[in-house]
């Protein structure tokens, strides 16, 4: 089966758009989450859409035209920015070694953007939102906090500096770099899938 790696931070609303049609392929996803403003950083890239607020008013409007076209629910979790974006990636990791990564990812994307309304801003909300979807394991809880995941979400970050990513959502068939939530043509096309 075609495999896509799928780089994110819950941080990207459009991110969130293309996890939504992702799943649509019908290809194995190598969830990859990323620390995006160390990310940034790491390559020279610039949070555009926070520091230039006639790119912001503009996305504002364009990801409506986006939710639109996939009709997919999309409401930002009002507490979005002040959550610690570093433990909701922490529990993907975790849910990953559980191989539940994809339920987790769906789970933890529509609490931040699809109007869920599932608080996650504890490791406990995190926890009850996981279980939600059918991810749980007894150490779950203490797992997400854990030194060593945040030096993993550390290493995943620096590996996905050294493959080529600048932003989120980034996507990789083989060597074949796509990035934005609008690549989905090319990408069906580098898979071999019929439009």
């Amino acid at each position: 089966m075609a495999a896509l790696d799928f780089y994110f931070d819950y941080r990207s609303p459009y991110a969130y758009l293309a996890q939504t049609q992702v799943r649509k392929l019908g290809v194995e996803i190598n969830w990859r989450p990323f620390e995006i403003l160390g990310l940034m950083e790491k390559v020279g890239n610039v949070p555009t859409s926070i520091i230039c607020k006639p790119k912001s008013q503009y996305l504002g409007v364009d990801l409506m035209r986006w939710v639109k076209l996939y009709g997919v629910p999309f409401a930002r979790n009002p507490l979005l920015a002040q959550l610690d974006a570093r433990r909701l990636l922490r529990a993907t990791l975790a849910a990953a070694e559980l191989g539940q990564a994809d339920a987790a990812v769906a789970a933890i994307f529509a609490a931040a953007w699809g109007g869920s309304g599932a608080p996650v801003a504890t490791a406990e909300d995190l926890v009850a939102v996981l279980a939600g979807a059918g991810v749980s394991s007894p150490g779950l809880l203490q797992r997400i906090d854990d030194p060593a995941l945040d030096a993993a979400l550390d290493a995943a970050t620096d590996e996905a500096a050294a493959r080529g990513v600048f932003g989120a959502p980034t996507m990789y068939v083989g060597d074949q770099m796509f990035f934005g939530n609008d690549r989905f043509d090319f990408i069906r096309a580098s898979l071999g899938i019929a439009a």
